[in-house]
């Protein structure tokens, strides 16, 4: 049939502009037109060099980071879950703020407003006259996981508050039945229950870890994103940069299968029914000391991932109003906002096709293609960059007077093809799951009445799928703005976006400058918070 013919055309697209850029990493083991004896000399020379800190750093920073958000994430699921106390209702949507801020952006505030010369310090000296460091170092691998911690533990929280609401309250109710105490209820029936919900979690988190670049860099740890801008950008070596992009994804596979395998694992029977209104099922009313420990548990982590950040933000703006680049402004915000509007219309539109594909074929060309843009979000954003920019360079070595480089590199073509890669998967996931509530007799009842392939996704899914693909759209589009490895490198000349100045004006120390930015990538980050928020709040009791 030719629809039929036509869609496995646009799969086989669909397939290599996702896999080119990590087959092109995987390629350059065996580069061309150069020896293989060159590349395994730059890889022995890395060996003894600065690899060891690349993974040391990396290895330590992911211990830090996973144990943070396991500690803050469960602990707040839990709290408000299965306990009850003031301002419960408050902190099951606040605990989601800090999901709104980028960890570039937290990394900034904290530097400016601790350092040695920052208002803090300065403050403590003025107080008690000593002149040394008042704190440790807010740049180093510590600082780094505070900031990933506290940035990232929603992640956690959400996986292991879904898991614990699901049959927790009622499984503890019957321990308690039992004689069981408190402290061995939550340590031997909530906690198992969470566990693959916090491996998931987990997994998510050390693989935003792993993709970041604005925070390692901005805070001179050696991590292996890190390695690659720097083989790539200061050293002029692309086999270097593939070398540790490859050891990179690798890092990334290995989390990723440790998050699906989590995720199968997390299969919970549903309490709606009889039962899920009764008193059984309502949490543990804490009492005196509790109570206000529950509250600070939960305060806490709001405090140090959104409300501070904001505040020291803020600041800078309140003090001085004349160093702010309003004039400018203007001309990042609509680079980020054209960028975002692109890629969110193409992305949706690609998640629409890819699912509709789905859903006719069920083959396993289908499959296949859809697999892999399901993986795309786990691809950092430096490994993408690599692999685009690697072909660039086989095919102007080859074809000298070839204009490819120039549409990739001084267009918004290779930006956008970049972010498609990146964040497709955000739109399909939004896609499948509205396609998820539309029986499938709905074809089959349009089918009997006349109507076939286009005509079946325009007049029968497409008004049904509204709401979810404004949400698809509204995901990418929020992603594309916060997105800072791969905007930094491929972005046309004169086209700096929000989160590129943001970087570069902290680089340089002009913090006071970086904060109306960084503030217009938070506000624009609090509307899938809020609308999340919205969609998981829980009926009052």
């Amino acid at each position: 049939m030719p629809i039929r013919r036509l869609l496995h055309f646009f799969l086989l697209l669909v397939i290599a502009l996702l896999i080119l850029p990590v087959l092109a990493v995987l390629a350059s083991w065996w580069p061309w037109g150069e020896s293989a004896s060159q590349a395994t000399a730059i890889l022995l020379e890395m060996s003894r060099t600065v690899l060891p800190d690349y993974v040391v750093t990396t290895l330590r920073l992911c211990l830090m980071v996973g144990l943070g958000v396991v500690l803050v994430g469960l602990s707040t699921a839990a709290a408000v879950t299965l306990f009850d106390f003031p301002g419960r209702r408050l902190f099951e949507w606040a605990l989601l703020l800090p999901l709104a801020m980028p960890a570039y952006v937290v990394a900034y505030a904290y530097t400016d407003f601790l350092q040695y010369s920052g208002p803090m310090q300065n403050a403590v000296r003025a107080m008690t006259g000593w002149e040394g460091r008042m704190f440790p170092e807010v740049r180093s691998v510590g600082g780094a996981a505070w900031v990933f911690t506290f940035s990232l533990y929603p992640y956690v929280y959400l996986l292991a508050r879904t898991a614990l609401s699901e049959r927790a309250s009622h499984l503890m109710e019957a321990a308690r039945l039992l004689g069981a105490p408190l402290s061995r209820r939550i340590r031997e029936v909530a906690l198992p229950l969470a566990r693959p919900a916090v491996a998931a979690g987990v997994a998510l988190a050390l693989m935003e870890t792993l993709a970041d670049f604005g925070v390692s860099s901005y805070f001179g740890i050696q991590t292996f994103t890190a390695g690659i801008y720097k083989a790539w950008l200061a050293m002029d070596n692309r086999i270097a940069a593939a070398q540790l992009a490859t050891m990179l994804l690798l890092l990334v596979a290995l989390l990723l299968w440790l998050e699906q395998r989590a995720q199968k694992r997390m299969r919970f029977s549903s309490t709606k029914g009889a039962r899920s209104g009764s008193a059984e099922a309502q949490p543990v009313v804490l009492q005196g000391p509790r109570k206000w420990l529950a509250w600070a548990l939960c305060a806490i982590p709001v405090l140090m991932g959104f409300v501070l950040p904001v505040a020291f933000m803020l600041r800078p703006l309140a003090a001085d109003w004349s160093v702010l680049p309003w004039s400018q402004f203007v001309a990042w915000s609509g680079n980020s906002i054209r960028l975002g509007v692109i890629t969110s219309v193409l992305a949706v539109a690609l998640a629409l096709l890819l699912a509709f594909s789905l859903r006719r074929l069920r083959d396993r060309l289908t499959q296949l293609a859809v697999q892999l843009a399901g993986l795309g979000y786990a691809v950092p954003g430096a490994v993408i960059v690599v692999g685009l920019l690697l072909p660039v360079g086989w095919v102007q070595a080859s074809l000298p007077g070839s204009s490819v480089g120039y549409y990739v590199t001084a267009t918004s073509l290779g930006l956008v093809w970049a972010y498609l890669v990146r964040f497709g998967s955000v739109a399909l996931q939004s896609v499948q799951s509205g396609y998820a509530r539309i029986p499938q007799s709905y074809d089959d009842s349009a089918r009997m009445l006349g109507t076939q392939d286009a005509g079946l996704l325009l007049r029968v899914h497409w008004p049904l799928l509204k709401r979810s693909t404004a949400a698809a759209a509204l995901l990418v589009f929020v992603d594309v703005m916060k997105e800072l490895p791969a905007t930094l490198v491929l972005r046309p000349f004169n086209s700096d976006t929000l989160a590129v100045v943001a970087y570069q004006l902290a680089r340089d120390e002009r913090l006071g400058e970086a904060a109306l930015p960084s503030l217009a990538l938070v506000l624009v980050g609090l509307i899938p918070v809020i609308l999340l928020s919205r969609t998981l709040r829980t009926p009052a009791s």
